[in-house]
C-alpha cells in the first residue's frame, strides 16, 4: 500500500516537472515463453525492467534490473527496440534488450510480487498494452527502430 502511494506521489511529480527518463525492459524468452512480473504497487503484468542511473550503461542497467526483479543472470543480449511514452506527463524512453539465453530465480524484492513465464501465445488477461504489444512484435520478428510504447 506504501509503494503504491509513493508510486502515485511520483505520478503527480512527473505531470508538474515533465522530467526526460531513459529506461530499459528485458524480453526474456526461452522454450517459447517469456519471463513477466508484476509490481506491488501496479495492477498488471509487464516485461521486467527500470530506470537507467546516473553512469551506467543501457547493459548495466538492464542487467542490475534483471538481477534485482527476477534474480536474472543474462547471456547474450540483443536490441529489441527504442520506444517513447509521453502518457504520465514525461518523456519517458525505453530501450528493450532480447535475451534467449538466461538463468533466473525468484528474487526477493520488495517492489515485486511475483514472477512467472507464460507462453507468448497466452499472456495473462492483465497483462499491460506496452508489453502485449513488444510480446506480439517479437512474435511476428517486427523490430522497431524508435516507436510509441
Amino acid at each position: 500500500m506504501f509503494l503504491r502511494l509513493l508510486y502515485l506521489l511520483r505520478r503527480l511529480y512527473w505531470r508538474v516537472s515533465r522530467p526526460l527518463t531513459v529506461g530499459v525492459r528485458l524480453l526474456a524468452v526461452e522454450e517459447g515463453k517469456v519471463l513477466l512480473v508484476r509490481h506491488t504497487y501496479l495492477d498488471g503484468w509487464y516485461l521486467p525492467g527500470g530506470g537507467v542511473q546516473a553512469g551506467e550503461t543501457l547493459r548495466e542497467a538492464i542487467c542490475r534490473e534483471a538481477d534485482e526483479e527476477v534474480g536474472a543472470v543474462l547471456q547474450e543480449l540483443r536490441l529489441f527496440g527504442v520506444y517513447s511514452n509521453f502518457f504520465e506527463g514525461k518523456s519517458d524512453h525505453i530501450v528493450v534488450f532480447v535475451c534467449e539465453d538466461f538463468s533466473w530465480r525468484n528474487a526477493r524484492n520488495r517492489e515485486i510480487e511475483r514472477v512467472n513465464c507464460f507462453a507468448l501465445d497466452e499472456l495473462p488477461e492483465e497483462t499491460s498494452p506496452g508489453t502485449r504489444r513488444r510480446v506480439d512484435e517479437y512474435v511476428a520478428g517486427e523490430v522497431a527502430v524508435a516507436a510509441h510504447w
